[in-house]
């Protein structure tokens, strides 16, 4: 690696730090400086969950009875259970997304196999309509045939019968 690159890569890896975020942030009382690169409302929502975990369980009988070790143990499990619980509902949800994609699909499918159906139909109802003026032409003429024969026929007996 050439100086060069050990320079630009120095650079990149202070502009990552020079990200970091910093938070006083007030936990069981006590004070604490956390660092990320999430921001300090997020950083604050963090503490803030753990303080309502651990005001939780102080509110049991006898929990502060325990030692600390016990007390962060039960704060811990609780905070990892939590946690669990979102996995699967994340993993329910995004099951529950599948089965909607799939089904969604099978419906854009059915409608568009509908779509072509009803152009079909509607195609061929338009071939019927042009068929059935033609035929309707074609009998208006076969009556006004008829009834040109009918007068030509009146005409011949009306002059025969005299």
């Amino acid at each position: 690696m050439n100086d060069k690159e050990q320079i630009e890569m120095k650079n990149n890896s202070s502009r990552f730090m020079d990200t970091k975020n910093y938070a006083e942030v007030l936990i069981d009382g006590k004070i604490y400086t956390l660092g990320g690169t999430e921001d300090e409302h997020y950083l604050q929502r963090v503490a803030s969950y753990i303080n309502e975990k651990t005001a939780m369980l102080k509110r049991q009988e006898g929990f502060t009875r325990q030692s600390e070790e016990y007390q962060a143990v039960m704060i811990s499990l609780n905070i990892a259970d939590d946690y669990f619980k979102a996995i699967n509902r994340a993993a329910v949800s995004e099951r529950q997304r599948d089965d909607m994609e799939r089904e969604s699909y099978g419906l854009k499918h059915d409608l568009v196999t509908t779509q072509m159906r009803l152009e079909n139909v509607t195609r061929d109802l338009d071939e019927k309509k042009a068929e059935l003026d033609r035929v309707k032409r074609e009998l208006e003429k076969a009556h006004d045939e008829i009834l040109k024969l009918k007068a030509v026929q009146s005409a011949i007996h009306n002059r025969d019968g005299r």
